[in-house]
């Protein structure tokens, strides 16, 4: 049986704000029938007819349960699924492989088709890879212990003074140094592990994540911490729309796009939203 993120953990931890993206629409990604080479072709994978998916080593939940992407159970097992059936890839078609977060975004040859790790689409990124079209969307989120310096704040104003932490090469480090601007420079970390371990041992005083990884740090992994708040865009700040990484110029980019576009039309990635996250909030708003 199925365990979701609803009945694992909400009510208590209420995923908010979770908005689909419109997929088809956004401008920084490729073009959903041609990859920037002008080619499209499904059959263009690493192996031979298999669709080779790489994940993150571990990956988390509520993206991947139990470390386990091939049981389909988690938000982006599931997304990977539902995307390499529409491209003609089922059952032992498709294979699981595991990188590193940054890796899988420098310039060079893939050993796997598409990677899945809550990669937001920046033009940056897409300089050395392709990525596919927005499959999430989220708000950003700080997650701080009782008793921080963030505690209570409502405003950006109120988060000057926070010592902050976050992963490299993340929007959320961007986040902090574009639109919060702390007084102090923030603290970054390999990985979000490393930014939850200094925030449990009090090194930071508040640390920034996607809205459901923000969530599920406070519920599950953190004792004593909780949302402080998470940051609309009409608040000053961005969303992070998520993107699959594919090679510079993969002729699987167009076929991509196009099976996101479809399971999008279908309802097929809103069910999948449903089934492993949740669509009401717990988390305040803090404005600019």
């Amino acid at each position: 049986m199925r365990h979701s993120l609803t009945n694992k953990f909400l009510p208590a931890v209420a995923v908010g704000a979770l908005v689909l993206a419109a997929c088809g629409s956004d401008d920084d990604a490729s073009s959903s029938d041609e990859t920037s080479s002008g080619e499209s072709d499904c059959g263009a994978t690493v192996e031979d007819g298999v669709l080779t998916v790489a994940t993150g080593e571990p990956a988390f939940f509520p993206w991947v349960i139990d470390d386990d992407p091939s049981s389909g159970e988690g938000f982006e097992a599931a997304v990977a699924y539902a995307v390499a059936a529409e491209m003609g890839y089922e059952g032992d078609a498709v294979k699981w492989v595991r990188t590193t977060f940054d890796e899988a975004i420098q310039p060079g040859a893939k050993d796997f088709d598409i990677n899945l790790q809550q990669y937001s689409i920046t033009p940056e990124r897409q300089e050395n890879i392709d990525m596919s079209l927005p499959y999430f969307t989220s708000n950003q989120a700080i997650v701080a212990l009782s008793g921080s310096a963030a505690e209570g704040a409502t405003s950006i104003a109120d988060l000057k003074d926070v010592k902050f932490g976050a992963q490299a090469g993340t929007t959320s480090l961007q986040f902090i140094t574009d639109v919060i601007e702390p007084s102090s420079e923030p603290f970054v970390y390999d990985d979000n592990v490393g930014a939850k371990a200094a925030l449990e041992a009090n090194q930071i005083d508040a640390a920034v994540f996607d809205l459901p990884t923000a969530l599920y740090v406070s519920a599950v992994e953190i004792e004593g911490s909780s949302v402080i708040g998470q940051f609309p865009a009409e608040a000053g700040g961005t969303t992070d729309e998520f993107g699959m990484v594919l090679a510079k110029d993969s002729a699987l980019t167009g076929c991509v796009n196009d099976a996101i576009t479809a399971i999008t039309a279908s309802g097929a990635l809103a069910d999948i939203n449903a089934e492993w996250l949740a669509d009401n909030t717990g988390a305040p708003v803090i404005s600019e």
